[in-house]
């Protein structure tokens, strides 16, 4: 039928489309988490009707969870009072909402999730259009099932080559974003390809997925493959004309084609995330805390990288560094496999599952003055607390060098003296 996002919308009207038709499209599932719930049950209470499926609605506690303050407990109680009123099963208080929606079996190729959240574009690693939302769309939603989509044009990503040992997918971003600008995709759906994308694991693709936000972009894109369907085999039954989403006699409004075998592990500087250079340009720039985790890089493969480098070491006596699972599930494995241990050892301090310090609500706010590096997808002024303090985002390896050393710090300083990178951390 066209691109991928053309593909999935078009399987849902039942014909092919093409960019700028208007479509009434059924949604999979409705998400909002603790921040945008409130605004989206307003919205259903002022149209007054019934909720059209109760199933579909998926509601997080994520963002301020255990609640820091008044507000936030205040607001989590109109939720609870409200999941309880209408009956609403599906509640999760377990971690990032993006993580939860896939480790829960919300996600699957083809589908179409619609969330109260800028980065609901992770799904679309799996070939699920996920698309933020306003809240009070997110409440009309409810009681209709449905929403107006614009079917967007595409831009296509082609990532070629093989990564040097300490570059990662995240460096990979980041250069694209240095590349096409914060704005490069406005309005677009990205779709990534190449022999990259297809030779990396879930992990990795969730990545370009999650930072399309960062380039503007409506949606961000990878289709499935026998990659997806292992990834999803024990969280999802997928239905078989669903098994492999991919585009069909595409037309690319744009193409960028990198190849990345010779790219350096990359940091975006604050305050922007297209503000890019090599990390060895900056590598006298102290920093006050480290930040790993996030719904871009929480995930339990993020924390090995991390701990491959912080084993045996101890992060530096003035550099806070706080390591934050995405989700329980996470958390329970990293303690099984002696993840968490290791950075305990090392002096970090273990977060609460959940997005932590990425908002600046709780879990490691910056004072005025003060400098992060951290794992996360955007480095805003004033985005961790502080207007005053700066953000430099970058890989979870970057930022356990950076921890050890209390300095901005290329990972393959460290990674030459481990014989066994790449290997499992299990122990």
């Amino acid at each position: 039928m066209g691109t991928l996002v053309e593909e999935i919308i078009g399987r849902k009207v039942g014909r092919a489309v093409t960019p700028g038709e208007i479509h009434l499209v059924d949604i999979d599932y409705m998400m909002t988490h603790d921040n945008t719930t409130p605004l989206a049950i307003k919205a259903w209470r002022e149209i007054g009707k019934p909720i059209f499926d109760k199933q579909r609605i998926v509601i997080h506690f994520d963002h301020a969870y255990p609640a820091p303050n008044l507000k936030a407990a205040t607001a989590q109680k109109e939720i609870l009072d409200f999941i309880r009123a209408e009956g609403i099963s599906n509640f999760f208080t377990q971690g990032i909402c993006h993580q939860v929606m896939i480790e829960e079996g919300f996600i699957r190729p083809g589908g179409v999730v619609i969330g109260g959240d800028s980065h609901t574009n992770t799904q679309g690693a799996f070939a699920c259009l996920g698309l933020g939302f306003g809240s009070s769309e997110i409440g009309a939603s409810w009681v209709t099932g449905k929403t107006w989509l614009r079917v967007p044009e595409t831009l296509l990503v082609t990532l070629n080559g093989t990564l040097s040992p300490g570059v990662t997918a995240k460096d990979v971003m980041i250069a694209v974003l240095g590349q096409l600008s914060a704005s490069g995709a406005r309005g677009m759906s990205v779709e990534f390809n190449g022999s990259l994308i297809r030779s990396l694991p879930m992990h990795e693709r969730i990545v370009f997925a999650n930072m399309s936000t960062e380039l503007g972009a409506k949606c961000g894109l990878i289709a499935a493959d026998e990659t997806t369907l292992s990834f999803l085999e024990d969280l999802v039954e997928i239905p078989s004309h669903l098994e492999e989403i991919h585009p069909e006699n595409p037309v690319y409004a744009k193409t960028v084609t990198l190849d990345v075998s010779q790219l350096a592990p990359q940091v975006a500087c604050h305050p922007r995330v297209d503000t890019v250079r090599p990390i060895g340009e900056l590598s006298e720039v102290p920093i006050d805390e480290v930040f790993i985790g996030t719904c871009t890089n929480g995930r339990y493969e993020d924390l090995e990288q991390a701990a491959l480098l912080l084993r045996g070491r101890r992060v530096h006596r003035f550099t806070r560094t706080i390591v934050t699972p995405a989700s329980n599930k996470i958390y329970e494995r990293a303690m099984r496999d002696g993840l968490i241990q290791i950075f305990l050892d090392a002096g970090c301090t273990i977060g609460i599952p959940g997005c932590g310090a990425c908002i600046g609500r709780h879990g490691g706010l910056l004072g005025p003055g003060e400098r992060a590096f951290t794992t996360m997808n955007r480095n805003f002024t004033g985005r961790m607390g502080s207007p005053e303090a700066e953000i430099y985002l970058g890989s979870p390896l970057a930022a356990a060098a950076t921890a050890i050393n209390g300095k901005i710090t290329d990972p393959r300083v460290y990674l030459l003296t481990e014989e066994n990178y790449g290997t499992s951390m299990a122990v």
